[in-house]
């Protein structure tokens, strides 16, 4: 499959979004499973099962209803971390994709384009917003998004190109380093970072998503970064 690596364009649009909310959303199943698998998760279900058993006359309705109703807020919340995400991008930089990344030198949107069945198909994305680093004597770090592949072109190599498309440019920039934020749900995209040089530098809370979702999901965000 031959594959071309260019800069975002207005007609892209539809297609960019599609794929971002996929590759954002495709996540909410994990991340239920992970959450649900918690022991204090299934301590509480259990607890909730019981409880409904007990308090609606030994009813096995009842004891489904409560455990239910438990169960439903946890994939809620697992649903809303990343679907919140999602609505949230769609009203800011993903609204307009030209204007916030293509107007800027110091940043940048590509696509990765593919013929499928004899049509060009996006099949990829990464962007880069450049960034002045605190107190850093005038430096500047490239902090890489949107760093997604479709379903069906992984394992290809696609990630790694589209990876170093970002790190030429954020060198050519003259940006001291790279960092990025992921989810810690995001098992093969971490190992795909730590193959291509980045290290593990904070883990923290912080999220577009209310606190408690967080804390119910008990998922992290992992702070990552590679020098240039």
């Amino acid at each position: 499959m031959h594959i071309v690596i260019r800069k975002f364009k207005p007609s892209d649009c539809e297609a960019v979004r599609t794929i971002f909310q996929d590759g954002i959303q495709e996540h909410i199943r994990p991340a239920f499973i992970y959450a649900i698998s918690q022991p204090l998760h299934i301590f509480v279900t259990l607890w909730f099962f019981t409880m409904g058993y007990i308090l609606g006359g030994e009813s096995v309705f009842m004891a489904l209803l409560a455990g239910g109703s438990w169960v439903s807020l946890i994939y809620y919340c697992s649903y809303e971390l990343y679907a919140g995400f999602v609505r949230l991008k769609l009203c800011t930089d993903m609204r307009d994709i030209t204007g916030h990344y293509l107007h800027n030198p110091d940043n940048c949107f590509w696509v990765a384009e593919a013929e499928v069945n004899g049509r060009p198909q996006l099949i990829g994305m990464v962007a880069v917003e450049g960034k002045k680093v605190p107190d850093g004597n005038r430096q500047k770090t490239g902090e890489l998004f949107r760093m997604i592949v479709s379903s069906a072109c992984r394992r290809t190599g696609l990630g790694l190109r589209l990876y170093k498309k970002a790190e030429d440019f954020c060198k050519e920039r003259g940006f001291s380093k790279i960092v990025l934020n992921t989810s810690s749900i995001q098992t093969s995209a971490i190992a795909l970072y730590i193959k291509m040089g980045f290290i593990h530098v904070q883990t923290h809370t912080r999220s577009e998503a209310p606190s408690w979702v967080i804390k119910m999901t008990r998922i992290t965000i992992l702070k990552m970064e590679k020098l240039l």
